[in-house]
């Protein structure tokens, strides 16, 4: 592939964290799905404050159709997803039209959840086209500089939304320990600190999750 220049590296990045992004958000809010429907008070505002999201909803059920699906929204799971599409679209030359079809695919899937009456197994869909990218960019994808980069993206990603979740302190050692020698293989400019700070954070008794979340969205 030879160089990659700058913007090809930002977006590759970014496809990794978009990307990522709407899978663990999907994930968690098709969790939370069921149990909206029938609880007496309603939680919503508690997920927002979860993924650190403002919540500009007034009711549950307004949540659960605008949050999903909200275009106008840039916190929606479709704003996202079509952030990653963007992404994914200038960059067919470096990963591949098969690895761009599942992006589109997962955009399918989201309008076909939009106007169904169970929505859910349509989101199981998108989840299961976002799999099926990153195990194509894994197999398709020649440029290793490539892969590391959007990898690089999805570690970050999911290393920010694990600490703002409040996740087991197992799940930020082992995602911080596979950034660590990922990134260095990336190519991209990074705060070697940063990386060192983040391993000796998700090391300490008291996690700190603040502290994580503001390393790793300063790391480069």
């Amino acid at each position: 592939m030879g160089i990659i220049s700058v913007e090809q590296t930002n977006r590759l990045f970014w496809l990794g964290r978009y990307s990522e992004r709407v899978y663990t958000t999907l994930r968690l809010y098709c969790n939370s799905y069921d149990a909206m429907i029938d609880e007496i008070v309603d939680s919503y505002a508690d997920f927002c404050k979860m993924v650190d999201i403002p919540n500009v909803y007034n009711s549950k059920d307004e949540f659960r159709k605008k949050y999903p699906f909200d275009e106008e929204n840039p916190d929606s799971i479709f704003s996202n997803l079509n952030r990653a599409y963007d992404n994914a679209i200038v960059l067919r030359e470096e990963i591949g039209s098969e690895a761009l079809s599942y992006i589109q695919l997962a955009i399918y899937d989201m309008n076909k959840a939009s106007v169904s009456k169970a929505p859910v197994i349509h989101f199981q869909s998108v989840i299961d086209n976002l799999l099926a990218f990153w195990g194509i960019a894994d197999d398709k994808i020649d440029s290793e500089q490539t892969r590391n980069i959007i990898k690089t993206g999805k570690r970050v990603e999911r290393i920010d939304l694990y600490a703002r979740l409040g996740m087991p302190q197992k799940e930020l050692q082992r995602e911080v320990h596979r950034l660590t020698p990922r990134i260095a293989r990336s190519g991209m400019s990074y705060d070697e600190e940063k990386i060192r700070m983040l391993n000796e954070l998700v090391e300490t008794p008291e996690i700190d999750y603040y502290k994580i979340v503001y390393e790793v969205e300063t790391i480069s």
